[in-house]
C-alpha cells in the first residue's frame, strides 16, 4: 500500500509542480510521476535534516518541502528531458 500512497502522492505533487512552473514542461505524465515522487523524498530528507519531518497533527513543513523538491526537480529534469530530446531531433 505504501508503494501506492507514493505513486498518488508523487503524481500530485508532479502535476502542482508543474503548474508553478513557468511555461510549458515537455515531460510525459509517467515522468512527472517520478520526478514527483523524487521530489518528495528530497523533501523529506531536507524536513529529517532540518528535524521537522514529524510533528503532531498535519506536517505542514514537510509538506511544503516536498512540494519545493518537487518543483527543483520537475524543473531540472525537464531541462534534462527537453536537452535529451533536442538531441535525438537533431540526429534525424
Amino acid at each position: 500500500m505504501s508503494w501506492l500512497w507514493a505513486i498518488v502522492v508523487g503524481l500530485i505533487l508532479g502535476l502542482i509542480a508543474k503548474a508553478i512552473l513557468p511555461g510549458k514542461q515537455e515531460i510525459p505524465l509517467w515522468l512527472t510521476t517520478v520526478f514527483g515522487i523524487l521530489g518528495s523524498i528530497l523533501g523529506n530528507a531536507v524536513a529529517t535534516w532540518m528535524g521537522i519531518n514529524e510533528t503532531k497533527g498535519i506536517d505542514w513543513g514537510r509538506h511544503i518541502l516536498q512540494l519545493i523538491g518537487a518543483v527543483a526537480v520537475v524543473g531540472v529534469g525537464d531541462m534534462l528531458w527537453s536537452a535529451i530530446r533536442g538531441k535525438g531531433r537533431q540526429r534525424t
